[in-house]
């Protein structure tokens, strides 16, 4: 089992989930939402983030806007729209209930090792 490639998988997986959780606080521009992926020990570089937000954007799930800056050109700024808050409520449920199965999961093989011993 190449160990790494299942870790890769299971963070792409989740990036929308991770990308959608970042935008309910509220607007922010690209470069932070890199800077909040990475701090969060996500692997992501602008190469994966950008066609997930344009994504997102054709899925009505988030819209943006343009701001000029006093450092450089104008900055797009995403934010969820009312549909993405709707649909991250539902993966917020998803989550839930896929945590509580791998928790249990996890318990069950535990139990199974005690009881072998």
């Amino acid at each position: 089992m190449d160990i790494e490639n299942v870790k890769s998988q299971m963070r792409k997986g989740l990036m929308e989930y991770c990308i959608m959780q970042l935008l309910h606080g509220g607007e922010l521009y690209a470069t932070d939402i890199l800077s909040l992926l990475k701090a969060a020990n996500m692997l992501v570089v602008e190469g994966t983030l950008y066609p997930i937000l344009s994504r997102l954007r054709r899925e009505g799930l988030l819209t943006h806007r343009w701001q000029e800056s006093k450092m450089g050109p104008p900055r797009k700024y995403f934010v969820l729209t009312s549909e993405g808050e709707a649909a991250l409520s539902e993966l917020d449920e998803a989550w839930r209930q896929l945590s509580a199965s791998v928790a249990k999961v996890k318990r069950t093989a535990s139990e199974r090792i005690e009881n072998n011993m």
